[in-house]
């Protein structure tokens, strides 16, 4: 695809990276990088099973079959999720739509692609941290280190905001306001931003972290750092959680059959506000969903917690139950006249 003459894939492929993602849809760095990988691992999938390069690949060797191949072997050879092939399969439902409106005699084509359906799967439980699991957590982490006073202020400042992880890893210090009303700026999906309070505690930290890491006041430094000065990376916000739960384990023996990820903090973060009584669109604002529908999720959590309510209430006639007054006057007259 490096040569002089590009065939119509490297074309389109360059445009659609180059041009499509960032600048007219607008996507995030990360998503973009979501859908490179994808569309590289279905380049170099192909060019094995047509046992050629993939600088000779062209359009038509992209055909429906070959798709369906890859996804199966994404499954299969890869041991990947159902979820996980979804993914994978909207990044290649998107390159073969704008491949359709770039080029019109590849329309017949792109069809058969985006006829492929997705995998339906089933709803996994939300993975969330109770208060005295995420306690634990926090606490097994070594704050008389500067790495585990900055690991301490990310899942803290994660929990305040419910922030998606390359939300928090975008932060930069003019993003913050530290100083009451404390609050943090956040980009999120479709680079769409909204404004998250932070607790006087979740300033605090940040503003320690700031003086210790000798960041700029209002300057567009990055706020999380690893040991060397660069960004910290999801990898690495995947790796202080990890790390922080086997720590916390013996404290808190109910992480131990949980399976956790930094997005969980996110999960958290609804489940708090659910149980102190915040309705589910203030809940979808404060995270930053687009639809309502998504946040909908967060009610089978709250059905469960009135369920569990419900339990523990006595049900009709089966337990202290006094009759009312007026039965116990002889006439309804009397109770009227007693009130």
């Amino acid at each position: 695809m490096t040569g002089p003459h590009p065939n119509t894939l490297a074309r389109t492929l360059r445009a659609f990276f180059a041009d499509q993602l960032p600048g007219l849809r607008g996507l995030s760095p990360h998503t973009i990088r979501s859908y490179r990988d994808s569309l590289v691992l279905l380049l170099r999938f192909t060019a094995a099973r047509r046992d050629r390069a993939v600088a000779c690949l062209d359009v038509d060797d992209l055909d429906v079959d070959t798709v369906v191949a890859f996804l199966a072997h994404l499954e299969q050879a890869r041991q990947n999720t159902g979820a996980t092939r979804n993914v994978r399969l909207a990044a290649i439902h998107t390159f073969f739509r704008f491949l359709a409106a770039q080029h019109p005699p590849a329309v017949a084509h792109a069809q058969q692609i985006l006829g492929v359906p997705f995998k339906r799967t089933g709803v996994r439980p939300l993975a969330y941290l109770e208060a005295a699991e995420l306690a634990a957590v926090l606490g097994a982490l070594d704050r008389t280190t500067r790495a585990g006073r900055r690991d301490y202020a990310v899942l803290a400042t994660l929990f305040n905001t419910g922030a998606r992880v390359q939300e928090l890893l975008d932060l930069r210090v003019h993003d913050l306001q530290l100083t009451p009303p404390y609050q943090v700026r956040l980009l999120g999906k479709g680079r769409k931003e909204r404004t998250c309070p932070l607790w006087a505690q979740t300033a605090g930290l940040l503003r320690a972290l700031c003086a210790e890491w000798q960041l700029e006041a209002h300057s567009a430094a990055r706020v999380f750092l690893n040991q060397r000065g660069r960004p910290l990376t999801r990898f690495g916000v995947r790796f202080l959680l990890a790390k922080a739960l086997r720590q916390a384990v013996a404290a808190c023996p109910s992480l131990a059959g949980k399976t956790l990820h930094p997005h969980s903090v996110r999960h958290s973060t609804a489940v708090h506000l659910l149980k102190a009584g915040v309705d589910l669109a203030t809940i979808g604002q404060w995270l930053g969903h687009a639809s309502l529908n998504t946040t909908t999720k967060y009610a089978t959590i709250d059905l469960e917690m009135k369920r569990e309510a419900l339990a523990r209430a006595e049900p009709l006639g089966t337990g202290p139950n006094p009759a009312a007054p007026w039965r116990r006057d002889a006439t309804l007259l009397a109770w009227l006249e007693g009130l």
